[in-house]
């Protein structure tokens, strides 16, 4: 995208940002305002439970096909159909009258936000090079860390203030702006291929679907429990019926040979891990500080808001690592940083001042956790060619989803006596532990995994196997 200037290319970067923002955001906003939903609509378990399941189902489930629309038919069109998709569902959403038409509009904007993502993701791959991109994307991986944090403060703000609702109506404005101001710094550009290979981006939305679905039953049952087993072995069988059917397609939704080159399948790992030690830590400090300190909504939030700065000052330490070193020690530092913090939130007491039990353990993984997913972003998105670039934005998104899942759905069940209150701190500290032990594995694999060297500083992508 050369016929953009620097200038333009910075002020794009930022609406393209601040899109992820509130799609990031909507993932973990809602939870801290379940309480006052379910009591204001009269939502019973099942009903709470799909108004959080909803929108993850259906944005980690269809952002492969929202990957391979923005480079079938524009980054830009895809961008802008989703933007307006998930701003109309966030106005609903906050009108919402009963349990059905909540968890209808939650559903529709986990469609816009997987639209959305991929695409914006792809637009600031292909308009950044060189190291410019590298710092495009940090701030990218910045988004992705913060914002869920965010979301836990911005939930207790709105609980607390003006009402639930808002969670949902402060999307609509930040909508508007962004789509009256993106068309103007972005070119529409014209989508390298026209076929979207449909029965491929069925199965690949009911496989993930179903692999998401069954995490959080895990979560909730345990890995054994219910109908857990047979959610995600089915989850994994219909990946198994994707690769098949991809193989025998002309023009595929996912090119296999796209999954096979190393970088890719580093990234998407690093993504995993991130993604899933993240909200795992969001998870349990968050149950922590309500149901063990006794915090209300927005005590919760604030404790928050330096684990957002700091995940952002991950991120800027991680692009200068990754500039000048490559991804293999920032991964390492960074997961290991992630064991440390880890190891020291194991040691939460039964009573006494979150600012000091909490936070310091919370701030150490954080910084660490920046960093890693700076690492995820540049490892796999520096080596596809553009007309690969949505679907591998998808690719990468669709492993935040899944990570996210999986570590929320991993501790769960760790912690699961504390999270009933019969434990009230012997199983936070098991959890947290597993994490550490999480961590440190990861730190290896993934240090082994990502390609030794700096990324390219070329004025476009190189290809890596």
């Amino acid at each position: 995208m050369s016929l953009i200037d620097a200038r333009t290319r910075w002020w794009a970067l930022g609406l393209l940002s601040l899109a992820q923002f509130m799609v990031i955001l909507d993932v973990t906003v809602v939870n801290v305002a379940l309480p006052v939903i379910a009591t204001e609509l009269e939502l019973d378990r099942a009903a709470l439970t799909w108004v959080v399941t909803a929108y993850t189902l259906c944005f980690g489930g269809l952002m492969l096909l929202g990957g391979r629309l923005a480079d079938a038919v524009g980054r830009r069109r895809t961008f802008l159909i989703g933007l307006t998709v998930f701003t109309i569902a966030s106005l609903v959403s906050g009108l919402a009258w009963s349990a059905s038409a909540l968890v209808a509009a939650r559903t529709a904007q986990g469609m816009g936000a997987a639209l959305l993502s991929p695409a914006a993701l792809s637009i600031v791959t292909t308009t950044f090079h060189g190291p410019d991109r590298n710092r495009a994307l940090g701030v990218w991986a910045a988004i992705a860390g913060a914002g869920a944090a965010a979301g836990v403060l911005f939930g207790g703000l709105f609980t607390a203030g003006p009402g639930w609702e808002w969670v949902f109506f402060i999307n609509v404005p930040v909508g508007l702006v962004v789509g009256s101001l993106l068309p103007r710094l972005v070119p529409a550009g014209r989508g390298g291929r026209s076929h979207v290979d449909l029965p491929g981006a069925l199965i690949a939305m009911t496989a993930v679907g179903t692999l998401i679905y069954g995490l959080v039953r895990a979560g909730d049952t345990g890995w054994s429990g219910g109908s857990t087993p047979f959610l995600l072995a089915a989850g994994l069988g219909l990946l198994a019926v994707f690769v098949v059917v991809e193989r025998r397609t002309a023009e595929p939704l996912v090119r296999l040979e796209l999954l096979t080159r190393r970088p890719v399948a580093a990234g998407n790992m690093v993504m995993l891990g991130a993604s899933g030690l993240l909200l795992a830590n969001f998870f349990l400090n968050s149950q922590y500080l309500q149901h063990v300190l006794r915090l209300d909504a927005l005590e919760t939030g604030l404790i928050f808001l330096p684990v957002a700065l700091v995940i952002g000052v991950g991120t800027h330490l991680g692009v200068r690592v990754v500039a000048r070193f490559g991804g293999r020690p920032a991964v390492a530092v960074g997961f290991g940083l992630a064991a440390v913090g880890a190891v020291l939130l194991s040691q939460v007491p039964v009573t006494g001042n979150a600012w000091s039990a909490v936070l310091p353990g919370f701030l150490i993984s954080g910084l660490g956790l920046g960093a890693t997913f700076v690492t995820a972003t540049t490892t796999a998105m520096a080596h596809v060619e553009p007309h690969d670039a949505g679907t591998t934005s998808g690719l990468i998104s669709t492993g935040h989803e899944l990570g996210a899942t999986l570590g929320i759905a991993f501790v769960a069940t760790i912690a699961s006596q504390s999270l009933r209150g019969s434990g009230p701190v012997s199983g936070f500290g098991a959890a947290f532990t597993a994490m550490a032990v999480a961590a440190v594995l990861l730190a290896g694999l993934t240090a082994w995994l990502v390609p030794a060297g700096r990324p390219p500083a070329t004025d476009g992508p190189v290809f890596a196997h």
